[in-house]
């Protein structure tokens, strides 16, 4: 069957504005997106560039927006979508293109980093880390979801704080991956994280819109995450009213 696909392109070496090209594409309803995609760059237009490797659902190299909703082009179907009516492929929102449906992820791998606490190891620190850290699994399970994250980038292109209210806003992947650390039994600096995750454009511009949840391709509770990581600073961190 044949089904449209409009896809967004632009190449700044020749392009002053975005346009969208449409493909006529001979496909069956249980192809992925990304089949799709590779089969116009190999048959129809060569020049068509996107990013992909494990296709697989694992790296997260190839989020995009399709059909609006962010989404890995490896794990959504044709059948997924009203194929009835043309599937419409973009980048990922909020980040800079650098080509097609590429785009420049480095301010989102800089957030990711800056949730790391500044400190310093003691000797004291390295000397327990000379020992096995036991952990067992009901401490484990404190943090597993967040384990999860392959880093895709989809969850802040459908955050409506990143994308409408504050565009430097840390963001759910960076605050999920600070979960990660502060509910682990064996970090040493949890204080120190926790007031991090309090700095300008931090843990509170989150305002629980869930898109972060709803697109998450690894079914990710990252708004449960988040509330928890609130519900702790506040226990733990903020001053006690009289």
């Amino acid at each position: 069957m044949k089904v449209v696909f409009k896809i967004y392109r632009f190449n700044p070496k020749i392009d002053l504005e975005p346009h969208f090209d449409v493909f006529n594409v001979e496909v069956e309803p249980t192809d992925r997106i990304l089949d799709c995609l590779n089969k116009i760059r190999w048959t129809m237009d060569s020049s068509l560039s996107f990013r992909m490797s494990c296709a697989h659902g694992i790296c997260g190299s190839d989020g995009l927006t399709i059909n609006g909703q962010a989404a890995l082009a490896c794990q959504k179907l044709v059948k997924d979508f009203d194929y009835s009516q043309e599937i419409v492929v973009e980048p990922l929102r909020y980040f800079d293109v650098v080509k097609d449906l590429i785009v420049d992820l480095e301010p989102f791998f800089k957030r990711i980093k800056s949730i790391n606490a500044q400190r310093i190891p003691t000797a004291l620190i390295v000397g327990d880390a000379e020992k096995e850290r036991v952990q067992n699994l009901e401490e484990r399970s404190e943090f597993d979801d967040a384990l999860k994250c392959i880093l895709c980038g989809c969850c802040y292109s459908a955050c409506p704080v990143i994308t409408e209210q504050d565009s430097d806003f840390v963001g759910p992947a960076a605050i999920l991956r600070a979960h990660r650390y502060i509910f682990d039994s064996r970090t040493t600096d949890v204080t120190e994280r926790l007031a991090v995750m309090q700095k300008p454009h931090g843990i509170w511009g989150c305002k629980s819109y869930y898109m972060c949840t709803v697109v998450c391709p690894k079914k990710i509770k990252v708004t449960q995450a988040i509330l928890r990581t609130k519900k702790k600073i506040i226990l733990e961190q903020q001053p006690k009213s009289e």
